[in-house]
């Protein structure tokens, strides 16, 4: 099958790929195509669906990717497991459904290095409320968007135990916000959240599937892409495999990779982008040599502190297997109860030291105390929150070890190996049990469960950090938009460096990952991704003034701080 033709070819149907989607297409003179490896996501799927029921598709064959790293020197050796979704939607059909743009002080940190000026908080802003309808913004908020597909619901909250973290934040001696994603994030509060009525928001069912008839739009799934096809250094196309079929061919006028920050690398080294000695020493012949591609790998890591509940007021009974037909039934039929909620209702942003201008640390609060793939520790009640630090200065890396496309790239992230990332994690723990410390929780704490009290010096925080620690899930930044030797994509086209007809717009384009959940700026890099490859006006640049806790200081020192 050699005779198709798009003008645009968008690989990956995930987050980036669902708004590409919608975008590209509403010129009806664009013929666009989406290909997505993983499956459909049937309206019917209860574990897509549910909000409560995230934890099941993590580490299933039929929702997730199931990657994992190479051994961690600086953990021990273990490998740490990094869960993709493997289906439309990409992972907004398997995330934790939490909304977080990350601080405006990230985007001034993007916008200060060289190229990256239209990449700033100013300019950011106008996508962000483009993509967004917050229903729990006022209607002027200069902060928030009305009318974009994706509807932001904001955490109720109304667990006691939520009510009591905030006030032990506050007796801490953190403030309260009421908008993490407005004009001050530092700060504890409800989170937003993309649930709507009681139902996941994903990227897919945002953008794709409202506009799935349009005569201009194919979406095909199962359509795992081995190769992007060059005459000279323009890409005209793609190669790819639909199910166990034979390999197909398509032409387009433009390629865009939206398979993020793990699948975009690969593809492109794959297709003889990266690299040059690394590639030609796998037999693979060089299109453009760009070091850059798969270097510059970004993540979050976190652990969960965890302590016991006293009184019966946690979540926990709702994870009882005799418990679960009346919830999903409540879930299903009112679209209400500990079914329609994700749970990460509240959290918040707080520096660990005074040198950092920004929030480096994001605190997640659960009303339970639960891992991801849904194990309990002993006990019934219980309660944690998940910390970590937010822009460490480790990096890794992401090399193809084979030219099979099968075969799952190398990732070492090298968490824990910088000396700023291991003492923002001695103080990262530090300060979440000082908010559990605080008398507000004197009437619910039976003790610290997880690491235990037993863990008490920086050495015992590290040492249990690299045996208990997972990723967050925000891997990112692998090819990265910016001028200098290591960048990958042009900050004003999206274009890939030194070649025609191919872009990138996912998460592996942003040059630092920002300080929060990576969904939200994923979207809006591919909002504004839309209109610099269409050829649009880009939004104009709405300056406001948003919280800084040092005025005076300057976007680069806090990204490095």
């Amino acid at each position: 099958m050699s005779d198709q033709q798009y003008d645009f070819v968008i690989v990956g149907g995930g987050s980036a790929g669902s708004a590409l989607g919608n975008r590209l297409s509403a010129d009806p003179g664009n013929r666009v195509l989406v290909l997505e490896a993983g499956r459909k996501d049937s309206r019917w799927d209860v574990f897509v669906h549910m909000p409560a029921a995230l934890t099941y598709p993590i580490g299933s064959r039929f929702y997730d990717w199931k990657y994992e790293t190479e051994p961690e020197p600086w953990m021990g050796g273990r490998r740490v497991y990094h869960a993709r979704g493997k289906i439309l939607g990409g992972s907004s059909s398997i995330n934790g459904m939490i909304w977080q743009r990350g601080n405006p002080m990230d985007y001034e940190r993007w916008g200060a290095d060289e190229g990256m000026g239209s990449w700033d908080f100013a300019h950011c802003l106008p996508y962000f409320k483009r993509l967004e309808n917050c229903l729990a913004a006022a209607p002027d908020d200069p902060f928030h968007g009305h009318d974009g597909p994706l509807v932001l619901e904001r955490g109720p909250a109304t667990n006691p135990l939520f009510g009591a973290f905030l006030a032990a934040a506050q007796e801490a001696g953190y403030a309260l916000t009421d908008d993490v994603n407005g004009y001050r994030q530092e700060g504890f509060g409800p989170f937003d959240r993309n649930v709507h009525r009681g139902r996941r928001l994903s990227a897919a069912r945002a953008y794709l599937h409202p506009v799935m008839d349009r005569p201009n739009l194919t979406v095909e799934t199962r359509a795992f892409v081995t190769k992007i096809l060059f005459e000279g250094e323009r890409a005209v196309g793609v190669q790819y495999r639909h199910g166990r079929g034979p390999l197909r061919t398509v032409h387009a006028g433009e390629v865009v990779l939206s398979g993020g920050a793990i699948n975009t690398p690969q593809l492109l080294q794959l297709s003889g982008v990266g690299n040059g000695s690394e590639l030609r020493a796998l037999g693979i012949d060089v299109v453009a040599d760009l070091p850059g591609v798969g270097e510059n790998l970004q993540d979050h890591l976190e652990v969960y502190i965890q302590h016991a509940a006293k009184q019966p007021v946690s979540i926990a009974p709702g994870m009882k297997w005799w418990r679960k037909p009346g919830i999903g039934a409540q879930w299903l039929f009112l679209r209400k109860g500990l079914g329609a909620t994700n749970h990460f209702e509240a959290g918040g942003f707080a520096r660990s030291n005074d040198d950092v201008a920004y929030p480096n640390l994001m605190f997640h609060f659960l009303p339970i105390a639960v891992r991801y793939d849904g194990s309990m520790p002993a006990g019934e009640h219980g309660y944690q929150v998940h910390i970590g630090p937010m822009y460490s200065d480790a990096r890794g890396t992401l090399k193809i070890r084979s030219t099979d496309p099968r075969v799952q790239p190398a990732m070492r992230f090298n968490y824990l190996s910088t000396e700023q990332d291991r003492r923002e994690w001695v103080e990262a723990v530090q300060v979440a049990r000082k908010i559990f410390a605080q008398p507000a929780f004197a009437p619910y704490s039976a003790g610290e469960i997880s690491p235990g009290p037993e863990i008490e010096t920086p050495e015992q925080i590290l040492s249990w950090v690299a045996r208990d620690a997972e990723t967050a899930l925000h891997p990112s930044c692998t090819a990265k938009m910016g001028t200098d030797p290591l960048s990958v994509v042009d900050p004003t086209t999206m274009g890939v460096h030194g070649l025609e007809g191919l872009r990138v717009a996912d998460a592996s384009a942003m040059p630092y990952v920002t300080n929060g959940n990576i969904y939200a700026p994923v979207m809006m890099l591919a909002e504004k991704a839309a209109d610099l490859i269409l050829g649009n006006t880009p939004l104009a640049p709405e300056h406001v003034e948003f919280y800084r806790h040092r005025p005076a200081a300057a976007p680069q020192a806090a990204g490095q701080a």
